[in-house]
């Protein structure tokens, strides 16, 4: 059985790690290195940095956080926002990702996730998908929650996955930062529409939560504020899933 992974994710914006409620409402969550050190010391699986900021500030990802980062970090390391093509990638990568993920701008050019599954496996390649409730679905959003799109989440997760996509780093806007669990619904309906693994994003506020999220289809569960503020740490929250029989590097 493969074993689900336990991701903890780092938004970071002017070299600060903040998080906010549905992408609104940001507060400042301390230094991405000191956090990322401790994750790893705690058992995290992998990391996830995301600038919140670079595409809607049309500039490029803080390298330099990246660098940081990566100097006190030996597990895998994903990163997303502000990769606007391959050149964007390629800084990143060099920078010490082990993988890159894209949102926006996969959305106003699908080609780029083949160009970049072309250039550097499908394996390094996530396709962030954020998603928002609507009417009977979810349609997916972009630009930092800011730009509603006309494509169904599991529409637009099913072409990411035929363009080259590796794996889909699904989140729940409406539930983003509210502590009211993952949007296992959203999770079933993608999880049935793709092959490739599915993080669960968005909503996490206890370990029984990620049993939930992995129940519905997800291969890997992602926190934020759950982490950041204490309330448990990454190594009791494994032992939760392992007693739930859910199975999980320890």
């Amino acid at each position: 059985m493969l074993s689900h992974r336990v991701i903890p994710c780092l938004d970071v914006t002017d070299g600060r790690v903040v998080k906010g409620i549905r992408f609104h409402q940001l507060r400042d969550a301390g230094s991405p290195v000191d956090l990322a050190a401790r994750y790893e010391c705690e058992g995290a699986d992998e990391l996830v940095v995301l600038d919140v900021t670079a595409t809607t500030a049309s500039r490029d990802h803080a390298l330099d956080t990246v660098r940081a980062i990566r100097r006190v970090l030996s597990i895998p390391l994903t990163v997303g926002g502000g990769i606007r093509g391959v050149a964007d990638a390629v800084a990143i990568l060099e920078a010490g990702a082990d993988k890159v993920a894209v949102n926006s701008a996969a959305h106003r050019d699908p080609e780029l996730l083949t160009a970049l599954a072309q250039r550097f496996g499908s394996q390094c390649i996530t396709l962030s998908i954020d998603a928002r409730a609507h009417h009977d679905g979810w349609t997916v959003v972009v630009r930092a929650g800011t730009e509603e799109t006309a494509r169904s989440a599991e529409e637009w997760a099913a072409t990411g996955e035929s363009l080259g996509a590796g794996e889909i780093l699904l989140t729940s806007i409406d539930r983003d930062g509210t502590r009211s669990g993952y949007d296992v619904a959203l999770l079933r309906s993608v999880a049935g529409s793709v092959g490739v693994p599915i993080v669960a994003s968005g909503g996490a506020r206890a370990p029984e939560d990620m049993v939930d999220a992995v129940a519905a289809g997800a291969s890997a569960v992602l926190a934020a504020s759950m982490f950041h503020d204490g309330d448990v740490s990454i190594a009791e929250t494994k032992r939760v899933l392992r007693a739930a029989g859910v199975e999980v590097r320890l």
